[in-house]
């Protein structure tokens, strides 16, 4: 599928703000195409533990709370795609992150957002996961890190 390619936090951030955010994600998958290919019905994902069809694809929001009262949207939309780049290793080659209008129809069981209506809008560069690292980690908080449950520390 052809999708423009963002390649910067500043063009996530404008895209984000074209499109209103609300109803934003990310997801990080083959793209598009093969969401809907690899189902048995369009817009469908599979929980990875049980293999349990859900009812929508799973993403990430990018919505904005009300508590970040106009904190940077740049490190806003940076800390979405850090908590999550462990999925592209994760899920193997050929997995990037893309942007997506869609209507979230219930939780999965990671209580991710599972979205249908699925409107492609864009992918994302790995200029952008980089440059969301570096913003991450300038922050220097020693008590957050990515969302990756491969990581064990006992």
């Amino acid at each position: 599928m052809e999708l423009p390619t963002v390649t910067d936090l500043d063009g996530l951030a404008a895209l984000f703000g074209r499109e209103g955010g609300e109803d934003l994600y990310v997801r990080w998958s083959h793209g598009p195409e093969a969401d809907i290919a690899d189902s048995e019905r369009a817009e469908s994902s599979r929980d990875a533990l049980t293999g349990a069809a859900l009812p929508g694809l799973s993403a990430n929001s990018l919505r904005t709370e009300p508590w970040w009262c106009g904190r940077s949207t740049r490190l806003w939309l940076a800390r979405r795609l850090y908590d999550y780049e462990h999925l592209r290793d994760l899920r193997g080659p050929g997995v990037r992150p893309w942007v997506l209008r869609g209507r979230e129809i219930a939780r999965g069981p990671d209580n991710e957002p599972l979205v249908v209506d699925v409107e492609p809008l864009a992918w994302v560069a790995d200029a952008v996961l980089h440059e969301a690292r570096r913003l991450v980690d300038e922050q220097q908080s020693a008590e957050w890190g990515p969302l990756d449950r491969r990581v064990h520390t006992r």
